[in-house]
């Protein structure tokens, strides 16, 4: 059976527990970080040395990093469908993949969650948290062009790229932060939320996390 390790408050083990949802997989899920701990045990270092989660193990296959995570599940239990074989769409789909984890995770999850919502308030700065919100609504307007004249980041249908961004929106419509209007972005986000796996594994309370900057 796959097992998977993390805290589900996580944003980037919430990617792999969406795409474990809509692949229908069985599975086991062990809470790892945050108030559990154990990221530094023998065992869980052998697994991943870099002592982060997610991590998972698929028989004897153990694989950590979010994306790889992404990518594996998906050539492996998905049939093309979340990371298609065309070599023209894959590349579109890891382009995006790779544009959420370098530049928009690090504006929002890093510059406006961490910096405002988990740092506590007598620490934050609030100028350097405004100018990543900024720059976060600036890649988000990206994705409401990008949405245009289609359903989904590439096309008709979910796929890693989606999952990649989407993870985010779930906190970004939570909290109390000045959002404009993306009216393509809104409703790609309400076709997310009514998919079983994402209310199940994105739409997760957090406020556990606020003015905490422990993992």
């Amino acid at each position: 059976m796959l097992t998977v390790w993390g805290r589900r408050s996580s944003a980037n083990v919430q990617k792999v527990l969406w795409l474990v949802g809509e692949l229908g997989l069985p599975h086991q899920h062990i809470p790892a970080g945050g108030d559990v701990g154990g990221l530094d045990d023998p065992a869980f270092r052998a697994m991943n040395p870099h002592g982060k989660v997610p991590v998972i193990a698929d028989g004897a296959t153990v694989v950590w990093e979010s994306h790889a995570i992404l990518r594996y599940l998906a050539a492996v239990h998905g049939a093309d469908r979340f990371w298609p074989a065309d070599p023209a769409v894959r590349a579109a789909v890891d382009g995006w993949m790779d544009w959420a984890q370098t530049a928009l995770q690090p504006a929002f999850l890093g510059g406006v969650f961490w910096g405002g919502y988990r740092t506590p308030k007598a620490r934050r700065d609030e100028g350097a948290v405004a100018r990543a919100l900024d720059q976060t609504v600036r890649y988000l307007t990206l994705v409401d062009a990008q949405l245009v004249d289609r359903p989904f980041i590439v096309g008709e249908d979910l796929s890693l790229a989606d999952i990649a961004i989407g993870a985010h929106l779930y906190r970004y419509f939570e909290l109390e932060i000045d959002r404009p209007a993306l009216p393509r972005l809104a409703a790609w986000y309400d076709r997310l939320r009514v998919r079983p796996a994402y209310r199940e594994h994105v739409m997760v309370p957090f406020a556990e996390l606020e003015g905490r900057l422990a993992f």
